[in-house]
């Protein structure tokens, strides 16, 4: 999508602090945390919302939550806990259409959230 601002940071034409990369998935730092660490987990593969991920995106889905599990641990955030979000239309919250995890953590996470 060319109007897609992480499609745009996957092609490397928009910079990013990128925390994670890999065949399928980069990590970067939200820019607009709202915790301690806030880290967005995006495929490089562009689905706009969960709602596209098929059968065959299986894997890829997987390979996400790994990472965002990897992420949590190299962040120290795995023992004290932290949440995975994925905002899925306008309602729910998602601002940008293209599949992406928040791993946020480093403080207490109220409930319900917002």
């Amino acid at each position: 999508m060319e109007d897609c601002i992480f499609c745009k940071i996957v092609s490397g034409e928009i910079p990013a602090k990128k925390l994670y990369e890999d065949d399928k998935a980069i990590a970067f730092e939200d820019l607009n945390p709202k915790a301690p660490v806030h880290i967005l987990i995006i495929p490089k593969k562009h689905l706009a919302t969960s709602l596209e991920a098929k059968e065959e995106d299986k894997g890829l889905m997987g390979h996400l939550f790994l990472t965002a599990n990897k992420l949590a641990q190299e962040k120290g955030i795995d023992r004290s806990g932290f949440r995975l979000v994925v905002n899925c239309n306008e309602d729910a919250g998602q601002s940008v259409f293209h599949l992406h995890f928040h791993l946020m953590g480093g403080r207490f996470m109220a409930w319900p959230p917002g």
